[in-house]
């Protein structure tokens, strides 16, 4: 099973009521399905990346609908069944100002959380240019760190470059339990992708966006460190030059999946050989894109993602 692109992780069920519905209330539930790994490994196929997610299911129809979907977005999944395991999920209650949007998971003891570096995987990531995970798959688990870190280091062994963001989840862990994780995984990580506020409140570091990512660098020997950013965009360093690249101007209506759209985009041209400056404006693109879209997943064409770049521009490099 080869790829370029290869990603390890958990989906889940999203279950949703109509938009202005509580959850306390509703009586129907809008299904998809939604997890970090996957919704990279979507966006990256949606333009043009062959991709591969591994993780493990329940067989059953809960699981069968993962799979399915995942597959139906141009992603062959890798998959190892559990006829005795659950299947994950999380609740969304969509807010409106000044009610905040709720997000409530289900996803104890779900099948992810048992899954073993099987040799099917290590051989998928040997043969992948890139493997991606995040930083909420080693939260679920501590056999999960197991696997996340063997995983990464099988990637490094086979020279396959590897992605990783941090994507911090406090109710998953706490940012000291978080930051020691992350550390003991960054030795066999080449690209690390990190939230602004998460390098500050997690990592524990000051400075400026900038600063932030040359002072990971220089701590921990990254290729490349992106540092998003919101609503000011996002920069990254590499070879000790600086790229900046403003958001692009979109409505929201899910902002769910925009992280995972950006990285999406991004590893798709990474993997193409687009500059670095090139491939985060393209990601920016496509997280803007998926901000137009229901559900968690982003839904793209290239001529899509082309056709903001035409419109708005693209970045700096300095």
């Amino acid at each position: 099973m080869t790829s370029d692109l290869v990603t390890f992780g958990e989906t889940m069920l999203r279950l949703s009521p109509p938009s202005g519905e509580r959850l306390e209330t509703a009586t129907s539930l809008e299904f998809r399905t939604a997890g970090a790994e996957s919704n990279v490994a979507i966006a990256a196929a949606r333009l043009g990346t062959s991709s591969v997610w591994l993780s493990k299911l329940p067989d059953s129809p809960l699981g069968r609908r993962v799979s399915n979907e995942v597959r139906q977005h141009g992603v062959e999944p890798c998959i190892e069944w559990d006829d005795e395991a659950r299947q994950g999920a999380y609740y969304i209650e969509q807010g409106a100002t000044p009610r905040s949007t709720t997000v409530i998971y289900d996803r104890a003891n779900a099948a992810i959380t048992t899954a073993r570096p099987i040799e099917r995987y290590q051989q998928a990531i040997r043969d992948a240019e890139v493997f991606y995970t995040s930083g909420i798959t080693p939260a679920l688990s501590e056999t999960l760190y197991e696997t996340t870190t063997d995983l990464l280091a099988t990637a490094q062994q086979a020279g396959t470059t590897t992605a990783f963001d941090l994507n911090y989840r406090s109710k998953l862990w706490s940012p000291t339990e978080a930051r020691e994780t992350y550390e003991s995984l960054f030795e066999n990580v080449n690209i690390l992708v990190a939230a602004e506020r998460d390098v500050h409140n997690v990592l524990n570091r000051e400075g400026t966006a900038e600063e932030l990512a040359v002072g990971l660098i220089g701590d921990f020997g990254f290729e490349t460190v992106i540092i998003t950013r919101g609503e000011e965009g996002a920069l990254a360093v590499q070879d000790g030059t600086t790229y900046e690249q403003p958001a692009f101007e979109t409505d929201t209506v899910d902002a769910i999946g925009t992280g995972d759209a950006f990285v999406g985009g991004y590893l798709a041209r990474y993997i193409a050989g687009d500059t670095v400056g090139k491939s985060l404006s393209y990601a920016a693109a496509t997280a803007a894109l998926k901000r137009t879209i229901e559900g968690d997943l982003a839904v793209v064409t290239p001529d899509e993602v082309e056709g903001v770049l035409e419109h708005e521009g693209r970045g700096i490099s300095r």
